[in-house]
């Protein structure tokens, strides 16, 4: 039996910012709420960096999740974009840890095989099935889906609960430190 809490999921991104919140009351998940953080009319790339910041505060804040789930990067080919997108990340991984919470890192494709059985399902093929899994109407389902990419990190985290699969658990800073020392200089 998992216990009742609330799982805030982000999909990081400069352009924009996916985020979904489930609440899980007697193993069972439901829809808290679900959205995006649009950092296109930002120029400057710090600018977004503390959008990210602020705003995934915010949402620990309002909501009180008890974890964070979020997407890790995937390898591309384009340097720059890896590395705007690694900021992404980090940034929301610490306002999650500023407020203490733990953090899971999942990969896209264990994202997509959690919650449709395909690891190289389309975004649209991942968000039916959330809208089908959550019984969320079609009306409140978001055209942007960042939206549901976000929600994605947070319906998988719920999924792995019985048994985490995740390499990269983080209590606090100092549990990320430690086993981040090759990343932490």
């Amino acid at each position: 039996m998992v216990r009742d809490q609330i799982i805030l999921g982000i999909d990081p991104g400069t352009t924009v910012m996916g985020y979904g919140l489930l609440q899980v009351k007697g193993n069972k998940p439901y829809l808290v709420a679900m959205g995006v953080l649009d950092l296109k009319k930002y120029a400057d790339h710090y600018q977004k960096l503390q959008r990210i910041f602020a705003r995934t505060l915010s949402l620990i804040d309002e909501f009180k999740p008890d974890c964070l789930a979020i997407e890790a990067p995937f390898f591309g080919k384009n340097v720059q974009s890896m590395l705007k997108l690694g900021r992404a990340q980090g940034v929301a991984m610490a306002a999650a840890l500023y407020r203490d919470l733990p953090i899971t890192e999942y990969m896209p494709l264990k994202i997509k095989m959690a919650i449709t059985g395909n690891g190289q399902a389309s975004k649209e093929q991942v968000a039916d099935m959330l809208r089908r899994y959550l019984k969320i109407p079609h009306e409140q389902m978001l055209p942007q889906l960042d939206a549901t990419d976000g929600l994605a990190a947070a319906y998988c985290h719920y999924l792995q609960l019985g048994s985490p699969v995740s390499e990269h658990p983080y209590k606090n800073w100092k549990d990320f430190i430690a086993k981040n020392q090759d990343r932490v200089k």
